[in-house]
């Protein structure tokens, strides 16, 4: 059932817009720093990450537990999070959010990673005093993964800079400047070898 569950994630992501809530009852995901304890949690974790998810609530909304979630697959259509209090006699929290129309995500703002102020030689420094092979002893694929993952996040945070991005522009990836972006379109109009001749 787990698998069928990733599977219509998977194939739900694909659409242009998606907002998907509801009780994953995850206790011990910590979404901060993108871990997990158990292997069903970690499961839930990696089909969020292969299909470029975006999970919303930071806040528990059950006993300290972060059980409800609200995943969606673009930055700026879900805002104004808010936990509301418990319905009846229920120990929930109540999540309110808003789904925002496209005009208002038009004027939105991204961040993204700016490459060109980044501390390079920092960041292999920092990568480098952890002792990955005492990190990682005894450790399977996914738990490796996710644990240099961690370790270059923290890194990144500290030797990249962020930038504010037009979310208009989002399509184009953050390494693709105006030099490469002009010598793609040159290779474009170069007209091929040996092609026919117009009559």
């Amino acid at each position: 059932m787990d698998e069928a569950l990733y599977r219509h994630i998977g194939a739900a992501s694909r659409s242009q817009a998606l907002v998907l809530m509801g009780d994953f009852k995850h206790p011990d995901i910590c979404w901060r720093d993108n871990a997990a304890e158990r292997k069903q949690s970690r499961k839930i974790l990696e089909c969020v990450d292969d299909n470029f998810l975006l999970q919303v609530i930071e806040e528990p909304t059950r006993r300290g537990a972060m059980l409800d979630l609200v995943l969606t697959n673009k930055e700026g259509l879900v805002g104004d999070v808010k936990l509301k209090g418990s319905l009846g006699c229920s120990d929930q929290e109540m999540v309110e959010f808003r789904i925002l129309r496209a005009a208002r995500r038009a004027l939105s703002k991204l961040t993204t990673l700016d490459f060109r102020r980044a501390d390079f030689g920092l960041l292999r420094d920092l990568l480098g005093r952890i002792p990955w092979d005492k990190a990682l002893e005894g450790r399977g694929a996914q738990d490796s993964w996710l644990i240099f993952k961690g370790h270059l996040l923290q890194a990144q945070e500290r030797c990249i800079p962020t930038k504010r991005k037009s979310s208009k522009n989002t399509k184009r990836p953050p390494w693709m400047n105006k030099e490469l972006l002009g010598k793609v379109k040159h290779k474009k109009r170069k007209p091929t070898e040996g092609g026919s001749k117009g009559r």
